[in-house]
Order: structure tokens, then C-alpha cells, then sequence
């Protein structure tokens, strides 16, 4: 439960595990699908099968604490989340990893050579998983590919909408979009109720929400394409938000209520479940077990914030969601849902010096990130430039064309060349890793 003494009881931890392409002696590839349950897809359709079968490894999908049926605690409570900590969960994968290069018959179905080498991967957070492991733990992991790894913390994540703002101005349409935000504003912000239940009608929305809620809601809605990915022959963005842009007979704020009901009857969303998403009081005091969401948000509220808001009026940056989410619509729910104690803001700047920094120092992790991935921001290749060095010891390739984890997927004639030639550098790499 607690790797550093303060409560020593053992829970259940569920895994998958693919020992089809295992050869005596081959690498066992570690990965966790991060906040999301495991699925037999992260052992079977991933770049790191094909990387498994090309050097005769063994694939390990293990669930991590709190989310899908890993749960150490009966409830989602502020007194049962004090566990999940960053600490907790590298302590979780560590003992895995120990027992699997230590004592592999405890953990395998098959027949593993003891002290095999261990690569740890991941994307998005699972991707500062993979990172964090082998700055931790280097006696247990070789190597580590961390993809769309957000190591970073930013308190306010306003760069989001930025990053998802190139990409709209590479297809046209961000001048538009960015209009539309506007125009919704100004029934957001005007107090009048009258003028906002009429816009939820029109964008088919609860008529019941407030009108932050409502702008959560749109904002959700709105950017649900924002991480699908990039290839030769489709660009998902493209498809299904500008082109709604590109009739010149409708208003941005037109094109934007086509686009959020488009999303809607795609995702086949009725007002209930419209309803109980966008309302941010929902659920405050349900404390049952399998809430990806209130998991999530405990992880914002007290690692690492990277709340998406719009851009503080002050840096004239173009809007992709409304005003209205800022600061203030995320924070005070932290203490309703997880306790008083909870202390609001986060403070990142520890975060970042306990858990940034150490990455300076590692070898043997190799970054990747797209040019088009909204979390880039938060990635080791900012907009601003590298934040971390980029050595041989620990690569950082930026994607050209790319948004998140593409690299990560597996290979396809559709891929963009860009995409390809990261795995390559990957696979050289881990190849030079295992020796």
C-alpha cells in the first residue's frame, strides 16, 4: 500500500502479459496504459510488440494504482487517495520489476531468463512513467522511450489551445475558430439567461447548465479531436472541426454549434450524460471505485495542476475556449471533492524540482514528441526550445507533422515519414541499449 512505512498492507496490482515472440535471454518490454485500465492492445497492437518480436522479448502491461480494478483502497475517498502518490505508484512498478528480473516464475506465465534487461515505455503520462522509472530505478530499467512525456508542470496550462491553435492555423481555420470562441463569450459572459439557454439549445446542450459550466462543457467538447493523429492520406482535425469552418455561409459561432453537435451524435451523447459531464458539482461525494475522472483531477489538484484554461487576457493570445475556464473553475473543487486539506495551488515548482530536474542527470531515455501535440508544452521540446539537453545519452526527436504518441503505434504504409524514421531512431537505440 505505502513502499515507505506508513501503512505496509499488500493489494492486488492486475497485468497482462504477451510472451509470444519470448526467446531465452531476449528483454522484458514494461509498459502501463497510465489512467486508463490495461487492455490486451498495449501487448499486441503497439510498437513495442513489433520491437518484442524483432529481439525475442516478453511484454508487460500492469495497471496502475486507483484506475481499472488495481485499487488498493475500497473507495476514491481524500483519506483512500492519499496513497497515490508519484512515490506509490514508481514503488508499484519497481517491485514488478524486481520480482520480473529477480524471480520471473512469480510473475510469468512462461519460462524467463532471471536478470533479463527491462525497457520501460510509455506515452503521454504513462510516458513520464517510463522517463521516471529509469531516472529512479536504473538498476532495474536499461533504458526507458518516454513519448509525449508531459515531465513538465505548468500551473496554468493555457499553451493547450495554443499548441491546438497551430494546428488549425496550418489548416486554415484558427481565425474562424478562434471567432466562434468569441462570439460564444459574449453570451457567456453577459449574465443574460435568456441568451445563454438559447445557445445551449442551439449547440444542443442542457439548458440546466450554469454558464461556466457550460463553457467547460463546450470546451470539452470542442477540442475532442486535438490529440487524433496525423497521416499521409487523413488528418482527423481537418476532417471534423475546420471543416465546418470552410462554409462560408455560415457564422463562426454557426460552424461552432455544427461542430459540438457533431461530436455529440458521434459520441451518442444524450443530455443526461451531457448534463452530468459538463455540471462540475457533479459527484462531489461519490467515492465509488472506477472514476477515471475524479482520479485524474486529484492528480491535477495536488502533482502537477496543468490546468487548460484560456490564455490570461494580458498575453493577447487568440482564444480556443472561453474565458470562463480559468483558474478559478478548476481550483475550488479540489477541497469539495478531496478534503481541506487539500492545498490549493499546487505548488509546481516543487513538483518540477523533485520530479523534472533528476531528468537532467539520466541517461538512456529517449524522448519523443510531436510538433502538432497540444501536450508539446509540457514535453522536454517546447515551443520555446529544449528543456532538457539533447544528448546521445538521452535523444530528443520532435516530429514533424505529428501530434501524440503516434510514434508509439504501430508501423503503417499510411505513416508520416516523419513518424517512421522516430521509430527507427528508437529502435537503433534500443537496440544499442541491450547490446
Amino acid at each position: 500500500m505505502h513502499h515507505f512505512g506508513k501503512n505496509p498492507s499488500i493489494w492486488k496490482q492486475q497485468y497482462l502479459v504477451n510472451a509470444t515472440f519470448y526467446k531465452p535471454g531476449g528483454p522484458i518490454y514494461i509498459t502501463t496504459p497510465g489512467e486508463s485500465p490495461v487492455s490486451s492492445s498495449y501487448i499486441d497492437q503497439t510498437h513495442f510488440t513489433q520491437l518484442a518480436k524483432s529481439t525475442g522479448g516478453i511484454l508487460v502491461n500492469i495497471e496502475h494504482r486507483f484506475f481499472g480494478k488495481s485499487n488498493p483502497m475500497p473507495d476514491l475517498s481524500g483519506n483512500s487517495l492519499q496513497y497515490l502518490t508519484i512515490e506509490n505508484v514508481l514503488g508499484d512498478f519497481a517491485a514488478f520489476t524486481r520480482a520480473a528480473k529477480y524471480r520471473p516464475d512469480s510473475v510469468f506465465p512462461a519460462s524467463v531468463s532471471r536478470n533479463s534487461k527491462v525497457i520501460f515505455g510509455g506515452g503521454s503520462y504513462a510516458g513520464n512513467i517510463a522517463a521516471w522509472m529509469r531516472a529512479t530505478y536504473p538498476d532495474l530499467v536499461l533504458g526507458a522511450w518516454a513519448s509525449s512525456a508531459i515531465v513538465y508542470a505548468r500551473l496554468l496550462y493555457y499553451q493547450f489551445d495554443q499548441s491546438y491553435g497551430k494546428h488549425l492555423e496550418a489548416l486554415g481555420c484558427a481565425k474562424e475558430f478562434s471567432q466562434a470562441i468569441d462570439q460564444a463569450d459574449a453570451v457567456l459572459l453577459s449574465g443574460n439567461t435568456t441568451l445563454l439557454a438559447d445557445m445551449q439549445k442551439q449547440f444542443g446542450l442542457p439548458t440546466g447548465l450554469s454558464a461556466s459550466d457550460t463553457a467547460g462543457l463546450l470546451s470539452l467538447l470542442s477540442t475532442a479531436y486535438s490529440m487524433q493523429g496525423v497521416s499521409k492520406t487523413a488528418d482527423y482535425v481537418d476532417q471534423n472541426v475546420c471543416a465546418f469552418f470552410r462554409d462560408s455561409s455560415n457564422a463562426p459561432i454557426e460552424a461552432y454549434a455544427a461542430l459540438v453537435q457533431a461530436v455529440i451524435e458521434s459520441n451518442k451523447m444524450s443530455l443526461d450524460v451531457l448534463e452530468q459531464t459538463g455540471n462540475s458539482s457533479y459527484g462531489i461525494d461519490d467515492y465509488t471505485l472506477g472514476q477515471v475522472g475524479r482520479v485524474w483531477y486529484y492528480m491535477e489538484c495536488t502533482w502537477f495542476g496543468n490546468w487548460q484554461v484560456a490564455p490570461p487576457p494580458d498575453t493577447g493570445l487568440p482564444s480556443y475556449r472561453s474565458q470562463l475556464v480559468n483558474r478559478l473553475y478548476f481550483e475550488p473543487n479540489c477541497k469539495k471533492k478531496f478534503g481541506d486539506n487539500i492545498k490549493i495551488p499546487v505548488d509546481v515548482q516543487k513538483y518540477n524540482a523533485k520530479w523534472f530536474s533528476p531528468l537532467q542527470k539520466s541517461s538512456n531515455i529517449y524522448y519523443t514528441s510531436g510538433s502538432l501535440d497540444i501536450w508539446r508544452d509540457a514535453t522536454v521540446a517546447a515551443y520555446s526550445g529544449n528543456l532538457l539537453p539533447n544528448s546521445s545519452r538521452s535523444p530528443i526527436v520532435l516530429i514533424e507533422g505529428a501530434t501524440h504518441v503516434q510514434d508509439l503505434r504501430m508501423d503503417s504504409p499510411d505513416d508520416l515519414d516523419s513518424v517512421t524514421k522516430a521509430r527507427r531512431t528508437g529502435d537503433a537505440l534500443v537496440a544499442k541499449w541491450l547490446g
